[in-house]
């Protein structure tokens, strides 16, 4: 095993993450590791006993591909689990196609909801293809997994189904959401039902499919009689208009009234358009709020993140490792608007302070576009408020390893999803350490766009054979440049650069000439930037 790098500090200076405001004195900063033989994997489940990790499920591809046909494929599928230890750099593996077609279809699929209790990992749910059904489902299980068994099963290469204990409950059939635990209850929140092949197109295209949000927040617990789980005490809360979310981060948290519960940021899609919310939802058990007076514009999709509670000045922060994002921020802070919603290096920093006021800063970059659907693997000896929940105020050393980001996503480009043919992205088998160390705060960039000053773009007729029409609104004096770029973000037309009082206007840009493609008007202005994607036929 061969770490990168050879300085934490040469990290530090290279800007790779450097974090100190509202972290006292310490910064986070990433070294990355070698593990020969670590798995790339996206979406998948994970567990740890003694310091070794257990891998399950996920793809083992990057991106889905936008073609029925090729998405998801089950060549994709991983049906291996993998334990590694990363100490020592040792990796196993075991495939799972021994065991009986109810473990074997739930454990390759991929989104599963999963939670540890103990020595005791519970799986949920996922989406993939099953032989058993002949189409692609989302699974109605929820596995109990020994984790310690499993890790000596997979050591010596057989693995049976001694390992698990599975239940089938249609309650349980849901995929990317997010499965929580919380004063002896698990906690389902967000993610959907998706049962057939995945079509950008909608689903009474191709072979079309059915997809439904669970909107809700769902509680239960697990029993057991005479060696069979069932679910118990069910309850849940519904909410059409607020919940209606899927591949979100939800992140325990510890409230300023000192209450436990959970945060789910952001996530997707409103309804109105096909783009990620901005307000967040607060959790505590039996009620939630819908938390407004917030927007996080970064980190949108689920990625790699860590929860920290400080008690000495009452706050929680939760930072976000790249991923998907609508939002970006410039050299100059300025925010950026891609509705295309690509691919970011962006890491951010929430906090909720004393007052429950929650503020978003971006505090560095990832060395690549790397995040999205990784996870963050506490480490053993972090001291935590709770679970999941790394305590600073118990952190006195100068440098601790708190934990690790595998796994995840890597796109070569920021929007690739229109041009994707399965070789613009893989499944990430870089790992990186994650430390707290102490050192100076350095600046951070604030978000804080109101959303009025946003330009409403509008680009007319899409796909355009000759002339296209740009609509926008500005909202005071601004001097406006708008310009269409090609997708390797090069200018091809410079269409007005003027200063512009308050209204909304209407120019033509001639399209002549270029290209059949995908292309995108952008308009800056004062510290925005917006753009909106078209097709050239």
């Amino acid at each position: 095993m061969a770490m990168r790098g050879l300085l934490v500090m040469m990290f530090v200076l290279n800007g790779l993450v450097t974090i100190g405001q509202g972290l006292g004195n310490y910064n986070i900063v990433l070294v990355e590791d070698d593990i020969n033989g670590l798995p790339g994997l996206q979406s998948f489940a994970v567990g740890e006993y003694e310091g070794e990790w257990v891998f399950l499920g996920g793809r083992t591809e990057g991106l889905h591909r936008r073609q029925p046909w090729a998405s998801f494929q089950e060549v994709g599928s991983n049906k291996t689990a993998y334990v590694v230890n990363p100490e020592s750099g040792s990796v196993w593996s075991a495939s799972l196609a021994s065991l009986p077609a109810p473990l074997f279809e739930q454990l390759q699929s991929s989104n599963t909801l999963f939670h540890q209790l103990d020595t005791t990992l519970y799986i949920l749910g996922g989406y993939g293809f099953s032989a058993s059904t002949g189409d692609h489902i989302t699974y109605p299980n929820l596995t109990e997994v020994s984790v310690p068994a499993l890790i000596q099963a997979i050591k010596v290469g057989e693995v049976t189904d001694a390992a698990f204990r599975q239940l089938t409950d249609e309650r349980m059939r849901v995929t990317g959401g997010y499965l929580g635990y919380l004063d002896g209850r698990f906690y389902i929140i967000g993610g959907q039902n998706f049962e057939g092949r995945y079509n950008p197109m909608g689903p009474t295209h191709g072979p079309g499919f059915i997809q439904e949000y669970t909107n809700e927040i769902r509680s239960f617990t697990v029993t057991e009689s005479s060696g069979t789980l069932a679910i118990a005490d069910y309850t849940f809360i519904r909410d059409t208009a607020n919940l209606h979310r899927r591949d979100l981060n939800v992140v325990p948290q510890i409230f300023p009234n000192g209450q436990p519960g959970f945060t789910a940021f952001s996530g997707v899609f409103q309804y109105s358009q096909d783009i990620p919310w901005l307000n967040s939802v607060d959790i505590i058990p039996g009620s939630y709020s819908v938390n407004n007076d917030f927007s996080q514009f970064l980190n949108q999709y689920h990625t790699a993140h860590i929860a920290m509670h400080d008690v000495e000045t009452n706050s929680m922060h939760t930072v976000f490792f790249g991923g998907i994002s609508r939002y970006t921020l410039d050299s100059g802070g300025n925010l950026v608007d891609d509705p295309d919603v690509p691919f970011v290096k962006t890491i951010s920093l929430v906090t909720r302070d004393a007052s429950g006021k929650m503020t978003e800063v971006q505090i560095g970059e990832m060395p690549a576009l790397l995040g999205s659907s990784a996870e963050f693997l506490v480490h053993p000896d972090a001291p935590l408020k709770m679970p999941e929940v790394i305590d600073l105020a118990s952190v006195s050393s100068d440098s601790l390893l708190i934990g690790y980001i595998a796994g995840g996503i890597e796109s070569s480009l920021p929007n690739i999803f229109w041009i994707n043919d399965g070789t613009q992205s893989v499944a990430s088998s870089r790992l990186f350490k994650v430390y707290l160390v102490e050192g100076e705060v350095t600046s951070t960039n604030s978000v804080g766009v109101n959303p009025e000053g946003y330009f409403d773009v509008a680009v007319f007729p899409n796909p355009v054979q000759g002339d296209v029409k740009i609509e926008f609104s500005v909202r005071r004096m601004e001097s406006i440049h708008v310009v269409i770029i090609d997708n390797k973000g090069t200018v091809v037309r410079d269409v007005k650069h003027t200063t512009m009082g308050p209204g909304r206007y209407q120019f033509e840009a001639n399209c002549q000439g270029l290209p059949s493609g995908i292309y995108h008007v952008r308009i800056s202005g004062g510290n925005m930037t917006a753009t909106k994607r078209f097709a050239i036929q």
